[in-house]
């Protein structure tokens, strides 16, 4: 799965620390996630799409080989 948490964050200039408050987890949920080496629940992805501004499958896109 590619996903485009960090490009977003930056846009909306908020520090990794600032999104996870706003989600409600740690600083490195967010970094984990950011590297790809989480993948967030489904409710996890609902708010950060949300707080971001985009739809869950924007931030998040499938790749043939997942």
């Amino acid at each position: 799965m590619i996903n485009i948490v960090k490009e977003e964050r930056i846009k909306k200039q908020l520090t990794q620390t600032e999104l996870a408050d706003l989600v409600n987890v740690s600083r490195q949920t967010i970094f984990s996630i950011e590297i790809n080496k989480y993948t967030p629940s489904v409710l996890l992805a609902m708010k950060l799409a949300k707080v971001l501004g985009r739809k869950v499958e924007q931030l998040f896109i499938v790749e043939e080989s997942d």
